[in-house]
C-alpha cells in the first residue's frame, strides 16, 4: 500500500504484521489489538505532533529514572490502574482462594530467612507502633499447608521503603518466612503507615497530570509460594488507615482488609492482626483453564 491516508495507515501496518519475519498468533493478537486501539485513540484526541513529540520526550525521560531502586514504569502503570487489572487478569478468583493484588515497585529479591516470631524490625522510630502478625495458610479444601514460604515487606514509619531511605539498614522490615505443620505463621513488624508513592520524576507528572494524589493507604506486602500452588502477591490492608477509599494505585480489595487489634498478653506488641491465606492448587488451576 504506497499511498497511506488517515483512513488506511492503520490497516497497513497490521496487515505489515508477520510480512517479513514469522511471529506468533499471540504476538500477532496483541500487536493487532495494540495497533487499533493506539491509533484509535490519536484519532479519539486529534493528538498533534508537538504533543507526540512531548510523549516520546516524557517516556524517555522515565526510563531514565529506571534503576535498581525504582522502576518508573511499574509506578506509572500502577497509577493508571494498568497493573492491578493485568494482576486480575492472570490470576482469576473462581473459588475460595485468597485474592491478589499489585506487587508494587518497591519488592527487593532474597530477604532475610527468619524463624517463626521473629521481628522484622532492624530500626526503631520513636512513633512507631509494633505489631504482631500471625494466620493460618490453607489450600481451598481447608486442608494446612506446612512449608509455604511468606515473603514480607512494608514501609517503615516515616513512609519510606529502606531501598529509598538510606538511614535504614539493608532489608530493614522484610523478611521470609514459612509455615508449620498447622500451616501457622507469626512474625513481629510494626504498624504500616499511608505514604505517598515517589512523585518527584514523571510518576508526580502524571498524577498531577490526572489531577489524583499520590497516597497509598497502609498496608503489608506478602508473597506465598509453595510448590504444586499458585504463588499469591497480595497485600493487607489496614482497616483504620485512611486513603482506602482513594487508593493511588487502586489495589485495595475488601477481602484484603483487616483490623488491627490492641496487643494480646503476651504479644510483647502494641497491636496485633491476624490474617488468612488461602492457596490455589495448581491441578485445579489447569482445570479451570482448560474449561
Amino acid at each position: 500500500m504506497r499511498n497511506v491516508t488517515i483512513d488506511t495507515v492503520t490497516d497497513a501496518v497490521i496487515d505489515s504484521l508477520g510480512r517479513h519475519g514469522e511471529i506468533s498468533p499471540r504476538q500477532r493478537e496483541i500487536m493487532t489489538s495494540l495497533l487499533k486501539h493506539l491509533h484509535g485513540f490519536c484519532r479519539d484526541v486529534k493528538l498533534q505532533h508537538h504533543e507526540f513529540l512531548q510523549a516520546c520526550d516524557y517516556l524517555a525521560r522515565a526510563g531514565q529514572v529506571c534503576d535498581d531502586k525504582r522502576q518508573e514504569f511499574i509506578l506509572l502503570g500502577d497509577i493508571l490502574g494498568v497493573e492491578v487489572l493485568v494482576d486480575m487478569l492472570s490470576n482469576p478468583i473462581d473459588g475460595s482462594e485468597s485474592e491478589s493484588t499489585v506487587l508494587g515497585p518497591f519488592y527487593r529479591e532474597n530477604p532475610p530467612v527468619l524463624p517463626k516470631g521473629a521481628s522484622t524490625v532492624q530500626k526503631h522510630f520513636e512513633d512507631e507502633e509494633t505489631v504482631l502478625v500471625e494466620g493460618y495458610v490453607t489450600d481451598t479444601e481447608g486442608k494446612p499447608l506446612a512449608g509455604v514460604t511468606l515473603d514480607i515487606w512494608e514501609d517503615a514509619p516515616n513512609g519510606l521503603y529502606e531501598n529509598h531511605d538510606p538511614d535504614q539498614p539493608e532489608y530493614n522490615l522484610r523478611g521470609r518466612f514459612e509455615t508449620d505443620e498447622e500451616g501457622h505463621f507469626v512474625l513481629r513488624a510494626v504498624r504500616p503507615v499511608p505514604y505517598p508513592i515517589p512523585d518527584n520524576e514523571t510518576a508526580g507528572e502524571l498524577i498531577r497530570y490526572m489531577g489524583h494524589h499520590p497516597n497509598r493507604p497502609g498496608h503489608l506486602h506478602f508473597i506465598l509460594a509453595k510448590d504444586g500452588y499458585r504463588t499469591l502477591v497480595s497485600q493487607v490492608f489496614d482497616a483504620d488507615s485512611p486513603w482506602l477509599d482513594e487508593d493511588s494505585v487502586f489495589a485495595v480489595k475488601n477481602s484484603l482488609v483487616a483490623t488491627f487489634e490492641k496487643g494480646r498478653p503476651g504479644d510483647d506488641t502494641d497491636l496485633y492482626v491476624r490474617f488468612d491465606f488461602t492457596l490455589r492448587p495448581h491441578a485445579e488451576e489447569q482445570r479451570l483453564a482448560a474449561e
